[in-house]
């Protein structure tokens, strides 16, 4: 796709073109735009040129949802409406029919793998078109059956009490932007010539909280140090451009007084001319009236519509407004306030990516064009489920080898499976969930009754808010078992878009079922499964001997049961391997105040002295894993060389396992303050039993700079830290962390001079 600048700049050449294309036009040949021999750009501007104002108006003013849209036909251009507005988190969510769905976003990052974010996101655009292409077969354009994905969710975790952190990859901007690099180039496909479906990061940007405690997300206001930003919160973002994403979805909140839909140093300055975006920026739903309706940023839909387009916005999705914001830009243009050029150039990128989707081709041109319904929920794609959950989940304690359990010995045990969340597919999901048909959906309490055991349950809690409870229901019951599973956490009943936590305990009654559940057990075996995004208070189920084992499972979706059934008996391919993608604070004293957006004491990076309850990262297995023989490569480098380094890991333990390699990076004598240390590789691996393997990991020059009024790599001597874990943690996993040094020399220098 062309820049916005050299769209001005070949406009005569162009021009020329599409009027001797035009000519033929009246002679009966086919519209250009419709040429498939013809190269984009041309395509583009000639459909472009043959649109009146109002035409161009409605197409960016119409992306959803409801009565918002979808963006109109164009009859006179055989041209079909188009909705924009789909949703593809994990899976084809919020969709017309079943849908394969996948464990929420948070317990993809817990995987700390882009290969399977990657297959995720692909199983995800392939059910997403062929959906898409039956819609269009009987002329359904309403919301969620068009091919342009609000997805990935690429914010940073920064405060345990955000509602929409299960949207989230976690706390760690590099992580994140691994992460959001994979679900691009999944979801988008790798056609040299047509995309499967097109990924929309969000919400840019710094958007971490609050949805509704303290104040509501549609009038907040984040003021945030400009080194913070740049470190922080735009770090995934960038990451998500260079990955080739297509869109780009600005937020409702202010940046340090500027709504981010209306915010020219970002939509502009940042996003277009740093990083040489050229996709399209749709706005947050009903972002762009809050310019003016919450924000008072603006006095009317005209200024409005002027501030947001000038910045770099293309394409309004509003709260079902039919005379929304966008509907302004006529007048703004008659005005002279937005010019027919500048109209023209938010309009390219939206007929751009509808001609790469494949839309103006012949089908037949098109291999995603032959998907049909057979793709959607098929074998494979409900395998991946279970595979993704399976890898998603976190051992967080597990006394005296409880976990896995012998399938041999605990054949006709009598098993009690409790909880709020034992049975209850609807709390499995989380927000923004693919709905499965319910044949393929499995809860605990499904999932451990295909053991050969005898299986008991009790909810004790009639949902997550757990405002009554049975003490008398779970005590009689766990009395007369040989093995209990608790299942216990929020769900989107607690916490979820629009709906912040108070507080980092278990909902309602939960923490008092849990204890009698332990006394009731008196020491036989107790597992705690959890069901939750933002981090929980769990200390005393870590510090208690009666809870044996903690399990955390996110929100696993349709495979929950069949997933966990797999990790408690150790089934091959089912030792756990995920990781913690956020720190999990050690209480409320803590945890910062939600509208407060400096980094210190938030996240791993800036967490100071205080010891969480458990770490970025952490996360134990079935087996143990060994390091040695780091190399650093070379130890005196250049400020713009990148660093090679390898290690050895042997799995030291009883069986097959994952070990996700982890590298951190820390700075000695930076010139202005940065992260204690910051994660700068992650690997996953499989090592079988007594086996080992070399792996070898790249640190760039980038991941090095720092932000002083621009990003500068600077001389000076680094530490790096490679384990299965951060270095010198109270919490940590049985294997080592390995530790060496290399410096850099040279003059300090802008890192874009590299």
């Amino acid at each position: 796709m062309k820049s916005t600048a050299l769209f001005v700049a070949k406009a005569n050449i162009v021009s020329l073109t599409i009027l001797l294309l035009q000519l033929s036009d009246s002679v009966g040949q086919d519209y250009p735009f419709m040429n498939p021999s013809l190269p984009w750009d041309v395509r583009v501007k000639d459909l472009i040129s043959r649109l009146s104002l109002d035409e161009m108006v409605l197409q960016m003013a119409r992306g959803g949802a409801l009565k918002n849209g979808p963006a109109p036909p164009i009859p006179h251009l055989g041209i079909k409406p188009y909705n924009w507005n789909t949703e593809c988190l994990r899976g084809d969510a919020q969709a017309p029919g079943y849908a394969t769905s996948y464990p929420q976003a948070i317990g993809l990052a817990a995987s700390f793998s882009p290969e399977l974010i990657l297959k995720v996101a692909n199983a995800t655009a392939t059910e997403v078109r062929a959906k898409h292409n039956y819609f269009m077969s009987v002329g359904n354009y309403d919301d969620h059956t068009g091919l342009s994905c609000f997805s990935p969710v690429i914010n940073i975790m920064r405060h345990p009490l955000w509602g929409r952190n299960q949207e989230t990859y976690g706390e760690d901007p590099y992580l994140s932007g691994l992460l959001a690099a994979a679900f691009v180039k999944g979801l988008q496909g790798d056609h040299p010539r047509y995309i499967k479906a097109n990924a929309g990061c969000k919400h840019f940007d710094v958007h971490g909280g609050p949805e509704n405690i303290p104040v509501s997300r549609f009038s907040f206001d984040a003021k945030v140090e400009e080194r913070d930003w740049r470190m922080t919160f735009l770090p995934q973002f960038q990451a998500c451009v260079e990955a080739g994403t297509f869109s780009i979805m600005c937020s409702y909140n202010r940046i340090n007084g500027i709504p981010a839909c209306a915010n020219k140093k970002l939509l502009t300055d940042i996003l277009r001319s740093e990083w040489g975006f050229d996709g399209y920026v749709v706005s947050d739903e009903g972002a762009i009236e809050f310019i003016m309706l919450a924000h008072q940023y603006t006095s009317s839909f005209l200024e409005t519509a002027i501030a947001s387009v000038n910045s770099g916005c293309n394409l309004e999705l509003s709260f079902s407004l039919i005379d929304n914001v966008f509907m302004r830009i006529k007048d703004a243009v008659n005005s002279g306030n937005i010019t027919l050029e500048t109209v023209k150039e938010r309009l390219y990128p939206l007929f751009y990516t509808r001609m790469r989707l494949g839309e103006f081709d012949p089908p037949d041109m098109n291999p995603y064009s032959a998907l049909d319904l057979r793709s959607v929920q098929s074998q494979e794609h409900r395998d991946l489920s279970v595979e993704a959950a399976v890898k998603s989940f976190v051992l967080l304690k597990n006394l005296g080898d409880t976990l896995p359990m012998d399938l041999q010995s605990i054949k006709g045990k009598k098993f009690g499976v409790i909880g709020p969340f034992a049975d209850n597919a609807y709390g499995l999901f989380g927000d923004y969930e693919p709905h499965p048909d319910p044949q393929y959906i499995s809860t605990p309490r499904d999932g451990i009754a295909k053991l050969p055991v005898e299986v008991s349950f009790a909810a004790g809690c009639n949902d997550a808010q757990c405002k009554t409870y049975s003490s008398k229901e779970i005590k009689s019951l766990v009395e007369t078992v040989d093995i209990t599973i608790v299942c216990l956490g929020t769900g989107i009943t607690v916490e979820m878009e629009g709906k912040d936590r108070v507080n980092l305990s278990l909902p309602g009654l939960q923490d008092t079922l849990l204890r009698d559940a332990v006394d009731s057990a008196a020491g036989r075996p107790l597992v705690l499964l959890l069901f939750n995004a933002g981090t929980l208070d769990t200390s005393w189920a870590q510090n208690s001997t009666g809870v044996h084992a903690i399990l955390e499972c996110f929100f696993p979706a349709q495979a929950a049961g069949t997933a966990i059934a797999k990790i408690l008996v150790g089934t091959e391919g089912a030792n756990p391997a995920g990781r913690l993608p956020a720190t999990w604070p050690a209480g409320m004293e803590q945890v910062p105040a939600m509208e407060n957006y400096t980094m210190n004491g938030r996240t791993y990076r800036y967490y100071g002295n205080q010891v969480p309850l458990y770490p970025f990262g952490y996360g134990l297995s079935y087996t143990t894993f060994q390091y040695s023989d780091l190399v650093v490569t070379p130890s005196i480098l250049q400020l713009c060389e990148t660093l090679d380094l390898s290690v050895q890991v042997k799995n030291s333990g009883l069986r097959t396992g994952d070990e996700v390699i982890q590298v951190y990076m820390s700075w000695t004598n930076a010139s202005v303050p940065v992260p204690r240390w910051q994660l700068v590789g992650v690997q996953r691996v499989t090592i079988p039993l007594s086996g080992s393997v070399k792996a070898s990991l790249s640190v760039l020059p980038r991941q090095r700079a720092v932000w002083t009024n621009h990003w500068i790599l600077e001389p000076g001597k680094f530490s790096i830290y490679v384990g299965g874990q951060q270095p010198f943690q109270v919490t940590k996993v049985p294997s080592n962390v390995l530790q060496d040094s290399f410096t850099v020399k040279g003059e300090a220098r802008p890192l874009n001079t590299c």
